[in-house]
């Protein structure tokens, strides 16, 4: 069992930044996945960004140049980095954990999630 704990969601303006952190507990072996995914109102969950715990990433084409994914192994921590944020970037940002090295996918554990809302 893993729990993912997030944090830093909240309100900017377009063109903005926000970062984007969530640490894991429990059973977190090495050879591990976490990412970022994101549902906006009347949307499907979709990925953003993944990396692997050798620093493997992989990004969404909307987040990509934007947007940066890191992790702090030590820690169990993976951050995301929004930058340029667009209104369109609205959304409830879900960490998500795979104990499988790998890329997008919708499965694995899952936090809570947080609201990123990008207003003008």
């Amino acid at each position: 069992q893993v729990r993912l704990v997030e944090s830093g969601g909240g309100l900017v303006q377009p063109g903005g930044s926000l970062r984007l952190s969530c640490t894991a507990s429990g059973t977190v072996f090495s050879d591990n996945t976490m990412g970022w995914y994101r549902q906006a109102p009347g949307k499907e969950r979709e990925p953003v960004a993944v990396v692997t715990d050798s620093g493997t990433t992989t990004y969404a084409v909307p987040a990509k140049g934007r947007f940066t994914i890191s992790r702090d192994n030590p820690k169990n921590t993976v951050y995301l980095q929004m930058n340029s944020l667009k209104p369109e970037d609205t959304a409830v940002y879900y960490c998500n954990f795979k104990s499988i090295p790998t890329g997008f996918g919708n499965f694995g554990w899952w936090g809570q999630g947080v609201q990123v809302t990008v207003f003008s």
